[in-house]
């Protein structure tokens, strides 16, 4: 995955095009630049900028985009009016998502676009942007609509939407309060993210964010999971932020959530599956991944929705989320009990020739009857998959493959897929469908 980045040079390698690039690599996409400015800076103090000239910038954006294809494209610091022009005239009409991050000062004080280019950049540069990745003062600046709180933001967001962007992120880390809300305005729909307030300042936080974004764009991830990534990305950013000179702490970039990034490309994967639509139960499905030796729910990610069947294709509906599942997640909790290196699994329908199939591979396969479940366990909630798997394993001295049941009466026959991590699953999903 190949991903363009259109900004300014940090020396103090926290933001800019340093920053971006780090980002890149920790997402494991390949960075590609064009300069805009040049600036003078460290992490206390920010000295001057020199703006790169305009057919420079030009020259930079073609020869990448000749050689690389490239699946996303970062804007952030364009500082002069020829940066402004030249972006506009490569990139307008561009299919590639465009994420713009509309810096305008420096977090060490900088002018990064000159007052007379506001004008030009709003007019030229947010009608190319897929998503706009502003700040609050950066969106009350756009919008000219003050912000007090996420009434006034979600106005500001449908004016900055109105300007041409086709989707916006407003960043709520400048906002009061003991939470920091993210708002995500997507078409015409909001989406809310947020996390405990982080009681420290650093340099490069916001670059990272939408560098973050822009990878996961890149790699296919639908907008609100990477909007949600990204934030996630940013705060662990800054709890790492490390003081490296003598001013401001710098983000420190870090792996995503190495759980997450598997199972969210198993989710991919099974969905491209040609025709997987034949085996989503009534219940639909749900994938899911647990963290090494998990004890509860809130240690399995899983989708807080399901996989759907939609007409002959099939399609994940809701966010991934530690303790977004009960079921799936309850029979990976009830098998690593036993087997610990059993760390993720998915649900399917019941059909016998799949289970004949996975005999025939020789799968480690194991049942239980949900007609013999004690009463006790019956009546309560989420412990019919507790004590049915529990039942299965109980049985077996190697890890399980595969674990069914025949139903009940309103109860739909259910197989359970187990392995070591999303990818040993999909391998077996695979190897019987």
């Amino acid at each position: 995955m190949n991903v363009l980045t259109i900004a300014g040079s940090d020396p103090s390698g926290g933001a800019g095009i340093q920053g971006d690039l780090k980002t890149f690599a920790s997402f494991g996409v390949y960075g590609l630049t064009a300069i805009t400015a040049l600036t003078s800076q460290s992490s206390s103090k920010f000295v001057r900028t020199d703006a790169v000239a305009a057919g420079m910038i030009r020259s930079q954006i073609r020869a990448v985009i000749s050689d690389f294809k490239i699946e996303a494209i970062k804007i952030g610091m364009l500082y002069a009016r020829g940066a402004i022009k030249t972006v506009h005239r490569e990139l307008k009409g561009s299919k590639i998502p465009i994420v713009l991050d509309p810096v305008f000062r420096s977090s060490t004080g900088g002018i990064l676009l000159r007052d007379d280019a506001f004008e030009l950049f709003t007019k030229l540069i947010v009608p190319i942007a897929f998503v706009i990745t502003p700040n609050i003062p950066e969106a009350e600046r756009i919008s000219k609509v003050r912000i007090r709180s996420i009434g006034d933001a979600k106005k500001a967001a449908l004016k900055i939407q109105s300007m041409g962007a086709r989707n916006v992120v407003i960043k709520g880390g400048h906002m009061d309060g003991p939470t920091v809300t993210d708002l995500l305005l997507e078409g015409g729909q909001f989406s809310a993210f947020s996390q405990k307030r982080l009681e420290r300042e650093s340099h490069g936080g916001g670059c990272l964010f939408s560098a973050a974004l822009c990878a996961g764009l890149a790699k296919g991830t639908s907008l609100v999971e990477a909007a949600r990534l990204a934030q996630r990305a940013s705060a662990g950013s800054i709890r790492r932020a490390g003081k490296f000179g003598r001013g401001f702490a710098i983000a420190v970039q870090g792996n995503p959530d190495p759980v997450e990034k598997s199972l969210l490309s198993a989710i991919r994967r099974f969905c491209a599956i040609e025709g997987v639509y034949k085996h989503i139960p009534e219940v639909q499905t749900n994938f899911v991944y647990s963290r090494p030796f998990p004890s509860k729910p809130s240690d399995v990610l899983g989708l807080e929705g399901r996989i759907v069947r939609a007409g002959t294709s099939v399609q994940p509906v809701g966010e991934v989320k530690y303790g977004g599942s009960r079921h799936v997640a309850n029979a990976v909790l009830a098998v690593a009990k036993r087997f610990p290196s059993i760390r993720s699994a998915i649900n399917i329908r019941f059909d016998e020739e799949t289970i004949s199939r996975a005999a025939a591979k020789k799968f480690r396969i194991s049942t239980y009857e949900r007609r013999m479940e004690p009463r006790a366990s019956a009546g309560t909630e989420g412990r019919t998959v507790t004590w049915g798997v529990g039942t299965a394993v109980s049985k077996m001295k190697n890890p399980p493959d595969v674990i069914y049941h025949r139903g009940a009466q309103g109860k739909e026959p259910m197989i359970l897929l187990f392995g070591r991590n999303p990818s040993d699953v999909i391998s077996k999903l695979v190897r019987i469908t």
